[in-house]
């Protein structure tokens, strides 16, 4: 499929999912710093969840979701883009941004240079973690200007969704041949600061009884999530099966984790 077959499926295909319509409902504009970092944050979360959508695509697995997922994280990446361009608070944010825009467009044309192949791919998982790293300073930048302890919180949990995304994206490029050699470490990595970030918005002073229910719930997808990911299988059928529950899983913990990333927000 050329590049031009490949966009038009992409337009045709319809946004799916509370997170994506949630976001794209709101006022585009950005009323406060803590809804920056929020949404600075989400940007991370989508760097990571178009690679694994584009790597699922691939596979064939779990479609057609993960190609509405992909359309519509595409479509969210650059509205938010555009947002924290205009509410850009100092230079050295500005500048971030620029070179995050820059990288961007690099990755957008590998996305949807052709339709996902096993030569891409690779191109496509390398530039992933340079919009992550840019998408992550920026976020950071907004949490310095902050400068509090409910700023701090939206940074971690948002973080949350991001890792979600980040350990499925290692699970499938695993899954079909196209993983560095620092893949599995990466994964095994990002479980860890996972785990690490739960306990410390478990112990959280801050923590109201809709956000401590949601943080168990989150905790009990997580489960379900390990799993996944520690699945081996044994033929294509289980392959097959075990990834799906990876892209399942993945979004579900990650639908959870926006949600107590809102309510941190409006702590503030």
């Amino acid at each position: 499929m050329n590049r031009r077959h490949f966009l038009q499926t992409s337009l045709l295909a319809t946004p799916v999912l509370l997170l994506v319509s949630r976001a794209q409902a709101v006022d585009t504009r950005i009323a406060h710093i803590n809804d920056a970092i929020n949404k600075s944050g989400r940007q991370r979360m989508l760097s990571q969840r178009l690679a694994k959508c584009y790597l699922q695509i691939g596979q064939a697995i779990d479609m057609p979701r993960s190609q509405k997922l992909f359309n519509a994280s595409l479509t969210l990446f650059e509205k938010q883009l555009g947002e924290l361009e205009s509410y850009a608070p100092n230079a050295e944010n500005k500048a971030t941004l620029a070179s995050l825009k820059k990288t961007w467009s690099a990755y957008k044309n590998a996305l949807l240079g052709q339709t996902p192949n096993l030569q891409d791919a690779k191109a496509v998982m390398r530039l992933s973690e340079e919009v992550l790293a840019l998408a992550h300073a920026s976020t950071l930048q907004l949490e310095k200007i902050s400068d509090t302890a409910v700023g701090h919180l939206v940074n971690i949990a948002g973080r949350q969704r991001m890792l979600s995304q980040r350990m499925a994206k290692f699970y499938q490029a695993i899954n079909w041949g196209v993983a560095s050699s620092d893949a599995l470490p990466g994964l095994i990595k990002a479980r860890d600061e996972f785990l690490a970030a739960m306990a410390e918005l478990s112990a959280s002073s801050k923590n109201t009884t809709p956000i401590k229910q949601d943080i168990l719930l989150a905790q009990q997808q997580w489960f379900f999530f390990d799993q996944a990911l520690k699945s081996n299988a044994i033929n294509d059928d289980t392959k097959l099966r075990f990834a799906t529950n990876v892209a399942t899983s993945s979004e579900r913990i990650l639908e959870t984790m926006d949600r107590i990333t809102g309510m941190y927000e409006q702590l503030g």
